[in-house]
């Protein structure tokens, strides 16, 4: 028998709708299960994707409950309170959505045991800590969608300015979603040569601008809330992608929020790492050959998250 692909989607916000409509519209999933405290806006949601079937194909999309979760691979949690401001950052987010997580946890511990979890609400890195401390499963089955976003962004601007095909270049953002986010400059690359103190297709190194590429990288996010309100689409893409490797079982490499143990000296924290994910969640976590400035920037990143976990009751 075929397996049946089970995607749930926890909560049907901008997000959560995102995310619904890409997995939808690529056909990761066969079923697709919409589940939020408001369960007209669910049903609403499903019933608009499922009138789309005829130009996609046969996705089952339907509004549900905890309940209906027991046969999912895979449950993506987008619900909690979105960043309300351009000036709000990732993490002022923590304390209004921690305790949202604790009873989401607790559903998912109980009606979809077998599941791995995505992690998508901001601030995703402190988010996915609180999931794995509180849930039963194995932490590696508790995934955030962490820097893939920021890598996408990062990688999209390189090769608009590069003048090439983002998917040529290879280029990481590592540590935090968020400001304290890391850019591997040492490693990154455009068809196996070095981008730094190179001239690559006719341009020549300039870090003065690329760090401004990267700076324009790293607040797309609240130039985009500061235009529309939200970010929704691009984000919607990264969870269908993480979704896509583990349903395929691919074992993709993709810079994802795991928890670290030791790696670069640091432990007892959630933030990104390029790590294999696929059936098992995360199969391996790789450790780039980093210098000195890149390892303090992950260290300070690694900082900026236990400081903010500090006062945080149910991880304690």
């Amino acid at each position: 028998m075929i397996q049946k692909r089970s995607v749930a989607i926890i909560g049907t916000g901008n997000v959560g709708v995102a995310a619904a409509y890409a997995l939808f519209n690529q056909r990761i999933a066969s079923e697709i299960i919409l589940v939020d405290l408001n369960k007209e806006r669910a049903e609403a949601e499903a019933m608009d994707l499922m009138h789309g079937q005829l130009l996609v194909g046969n996705v089952n999309v339907r509004a549900g409950n905890y309940k209906d979760l027991g046969n999912t691979q895979v449950v993506v949690v987008t619900a909690g309170v979105g960043q309300s401001s351009p000036d709000e950052s990732r993490l002022e987010l923590l304390n209004r959505n921690a305790a949202v997580y604790q009873d989401i946890i607790s559903r998912l511990d109980e009606h979809a045991p077998n599941a791995i979890l995505i992690i998508a609400t901001n601030p995703v890195d402190i988010l996915t800590y609180v999931s794995q401390q509180l849930s039963k499963r194995a932490p590696q089955r508790i995934i955030g969608t962490g820097t893939l976003l920021d890598t996408a962004r990062f990688r999209a601007l390189l090769g608009r300015y590069y003048d090439v095909d983002p998917r040529s270049v290879h280029a990481y953002i590592l540590g935090e979603h968020g400001d304290s986010e890391v850019p591997i400059w040492s490693q990154a690359n455009i068809g196996g040569k070095l981008i730094q103190h190179n001239t690559i297709l006719g341009k020549p190194f300039n870090r003065k601008a690329l760090d401004t590429l990267f700076e324009e990288s790293k607040n797309a996010a609240y130039e985009i809330i500061k235009r529309k309100g939200f970010t929704n689409s691009a984000i919607g893409v990264v969870i269908a992608r993480i979704a896509e490797g583990i349903l395929e079982d691919e074992k993709s490499v993709i810079p994802v929020t795991v928890s670290w143990d030791g790696e670069y000296g640091i432990s007892d924290v959630c933030m990104s790492l390029p790590s294999s994910v696929g059936l098992a969640g995360i199969k391996h976590r790789l450790t780039p050959d980093l210098n000195d400035e890149e390892v303090d920037g992950l260290k300070n990143s690694a900082a900026v998250l236990q400081n903010s976990l500090e006062g945080i009751a149910i991880v304690k």
